[in-house]
């Protein structure tokens, strides 16, 4: 349906790098990424509020790059999405289908108020609608509009629990009912109950595009690591060992060995804290990593504590509080850390 081939965009000192994806019709997808990233920049270059620097853009098989934004069918609906304000809600409503000239407009909008649960406010002008009631008057206004591809650029950052509740339910619907959308949002809980496919952008650049399941448990990204937990989250190059599945992971001048049958190259490492020991002498065994560092912070976690040792790069391990105070850890005090080769995950 969509189709992105190398987009770059300048805006300023600002720049997007040669973004490519596809969206298939009937599509959620999710455009996840922290603040200042460039979201919103591509979400205005596919309505064309913005123009490219490099690529194309197509929409049903037709390049639309240099197309103006009425002229794309599709709708972008903002975080504080501007309704008219001398006009009540059926008014805004309908501005998309009086501005055609098309007849029987009550007739084309009743369905469209029921499905959104609006028709108790259509003589109500904007300044009296809720947060939740607004974005659902701008989403009214898109579908009357008659396009099949909504843009949402932050639809529910403004609106509280319950709306937002609501609101994620509501577009879960819109999409089943066969509207494809683009959501952009820095809220991974958001991505989560919405999305079948989530983009995440990182460095002006989009790093990952997979369904959510991937995303979230192989992260390809820093970003995405801090979102579910994971504490130890590192880039790297794997290297095979005499061909077994022993392998060497290198990651800022460390070595780590870890059991892996993932093809040798650019990869990713995690190890949970759970799984590293702590000591304050070389107490190897048997696990195969065993490193020396320094003590750089101490701090309470939802089970027992949280300890940084810094052998190079930071490594986070959990241990109860009595083991901490049994081996006398404090911070700036030399430390070992163990662990099996077996407790490193790998990606790539």
């Amino acid at each position: 349906m969509l189709k992105l081939e190398n987009i770059s965009l300048t805006v300023g000192n600002f720049e997007l790098k040669e973004i490519s994806f596809e969206v298939k019709r009937g599509d959620y997808f999710v455009i996840l990424g922290l603040s200042g990233v460039g979201k919103s920049l591509l979400l205005e270059s596919i309505a064309g509020l913005i123009k490219p620097t490099g690529g194309r853009i197509f929409l049903h098989g037709e390049e639309i790059t240099n197309k103006n934004i009425q002229d794309r069918n599709m709708s972008i609906v903002y975080q504080d999405t501007d309704l008219f304000p001398h006009m009540d809600v059926f008014e805004n409503i309908a501005y998309p289908l009086k501005s055609r000239g098309e007849e029987k407009i009550k007739e084309k909008i009743d369905p469209i108020t029921e499905v959104l649960g609006i028709m108790g406010i259509l003589k109500r002008k904007p300044v009296t609608l809720s947060g939740g009631e607004y974005q659902r008057v701008s989403l009214a206004r898109s579908m009357a509009a008659g396009n099949d591809l909504f843009l949402l650029d932050e639809p529910l950052a403004s609106l509280d629990s319950k709306s937002k509740s609501e609101l994620r339910a509501l577009l879960r619907k819109l999409n089943r009912s066969g509207i494809t959308i683009i959501h952009v949002t820095h809220d991974y809980e958001e991505a989560i109950s919405l999305a079948n496919i989530i983009g995440i952008m990182e460095n002006n650049r989009l790093v990952h595009v997979a369904p959510p399941e991937e995303i979230f448990k192989h992260p390809k990204s820093e970003f995405v690591a801090h979102f579910i937990g994971t504490k130890n989250f590192f880039s790297g190059k794997l290297k095979s060992i005499n061909n077994t599945d022993l392998k060497e992971f290198s990651s800022s001048g460390i070595k780590i060995f870890c059991l892996t049958d993932i093809t040798d190259g650019e990869a990713f490492l995690t190890i949970q804290p759970e799984e590293i020991t702590i000591s304050t002498v070389s107490e190897s065994g048997s696990s195969r990593n065993h490193f020396a560092g320094k003590i750089i912070d101490i701090a309470p976690a939802k089970q027992g504590m949280e300890i940084t040792v810094n052998i190079g790069v930071d490594i986070i391990v959990i241990i109860s509080k009595e083991s901490m105070i049994r081996l006398n850890l404090g911070i700036g005090k030399e430390a070992w850390i163990n662990f099996k080769a077996s407790s490193c995950k790998i990606y790539n």
